[in-house]
């Protein structure tokens, strides 16, 4: 027990719910996770020659449904909640959970897809930001800070630092270049349940929040927006978009806490992690 934080130590065999605890994973579990996490990364990879002007958001939804019921996974999203996609897509200032539709990206849009195949039962839970045709130069730096964003996060994933540690290199990364990180959601305890305890907050003071031990799994995916932190959500229940229509990004990865430091599960084989791809 850490103050009123919960840990119970899991087996990858073990019926797993969301009850609020903080779950310790054994190495079975890691490798279930790395395992889903390399097929996560695969198909971001493989979709970077098709994010182009022109493409529409549903057929990208395709392609990841295609290749994740092709590894023998199934798509993480797809009836969650009633959602009917295969994966999240979401456009300039849509923060997140943006739904695959028929209308095509534009030139100079910048884009994140959000995929979560499920593998042998472990989610994949990961995301990137792609760049369409000419994208404008503030734009880019704003893509290229929120992952700085993410990269200092994870730098502080190891052993006896607290979740605290984690937020606040995200959040003073991201104040430190004016913008807005985003407080309405969070990252997430992640691995047999698709969303578990910790909340992995982007903000934060260091020192605080539950301690970082070995086996915790979880996603840090900081949103952050050029403009303020506020958001609101669209009529379909799902779409969040800022409140002053300024640009949103975010990058997401899974992590696993070792006894030295993390493991990221989801980093790009062929080394395509952040825009701009070659």
């Amino acid at each position: 027990m850490d103050g009123m934080t919960s840990y119970v130590t899991v087996t990858a065999d073990d019926v797993i719910e969301r009850d609020g605890a903080i779950k310790l994973y054994d190495a079975a579990g890691f490798a279930g996770m790395h395992k889903a996490g390399q097929l996560a990364a695969r198909i971001l990879d493989a979709l970077v020659p098709h994010v182009v002007p022109g493409v529409t958001t549903e057929a990208l939804d395709d392609i990841v449904r295609r290749m994740t019921l092709d590894a023998g996974g199934v798509p993480g999203t797809l009836g969650y909640r009633g959602y009917t996609k295969s994966c999240c897509i979401s456009i300039n200032h849509v923060v997140c959970h943006g739904i695959p539709q028929a209308k095509p990206l534009k030139d100079g849009d910048i884009v994140n897809i959000d995929v979560t195949p499920v593998l042998d039962g472990w989610h994949g839970d990961t995301s990137r930001m792609y760049l369409v045709g000419d994208v404008a130069l503030k734009a880019k730096r704003l893509v290229e800070v929120t992952y700085e964003c993410l990269m200092l996060g994870i730098a502080q994933a190891r052993p006896g630092n607290r979740l605290g540690d984690i937020s606040h290199a995200i959040q003073t990364h991201a104040e430190k270049h004016r913008y807005g990180v985003v407080r309405d959601f969070c990252g997430h305890g992640v691995g047999r349940v698709f969303h578990d305890a910790p909340e992995v907050v982007h903000i934060g003071k260091p020192g605080t929040g539950p301690e970082l031990k070995p086996g915790m799994i979880f996603t840090i995916e900081p949103m952050i927006n050029i403009g303020r932190p506020d958001v609101k959500m669209l009529d379909d229940g799902w779409t969040a978009v800022t409140r002053d229509r300024s640009l949103s990004a975010q990058f997401e990865h899974s992590i696993g806490i070792t006894e030295t430091g993390c493991d990221i599960f989801t980093t790009s084989p062929a080394g395509l992690d952040k825009p701009p791809y070659a």
